[in-house]
């Protein structure tokens, strides 16, 4: 895992600029930068609708109780999206994480 994406999660967190759970970051889409999703989730259905909406999608090789653990929360966390996040740093973690 990249320490820029997993930097960028906390600070997302903590500046409250995250939707968390795969319902809400759905609903969510049109609002977006970035969706990271846990391989617990089924990936297809998070990822084709950010391929659908134009938002970039990272797959987290871990589970979501690991995703949690990265983004410093209590709890799982299957799917997350990212708001109000610069597009170079959106461009920089994707380059990262190839």
């Amino acid at each position: 895992m990249s320490r820029l994406l997993a930097k960028t999660l906390k600070d997302a967190v903590r500046e409250k600029r995250v939707t968390i759970g795969t319902r809400q970051v759905l609903k969510s889409m049109p609002d977006s930068n970035l969706v990271v999703f846990s391989s617990s989730n089924d990936p297809l259905v998070v990822k084709e609708a950010a391929e659908k909406a134009g938002v970039a999608a990272i797959g987290f090789d871990g589970t979501s109780v690991a995703l949690g653990k990265l983004c410093g929360m209590q709890f799982r966390v299957s799917a997350l999206s990212l708001r109000d996040v610069d597009t170079s740093v959106v461009q920089s973690v994707l380059k990262e994480n190839e």
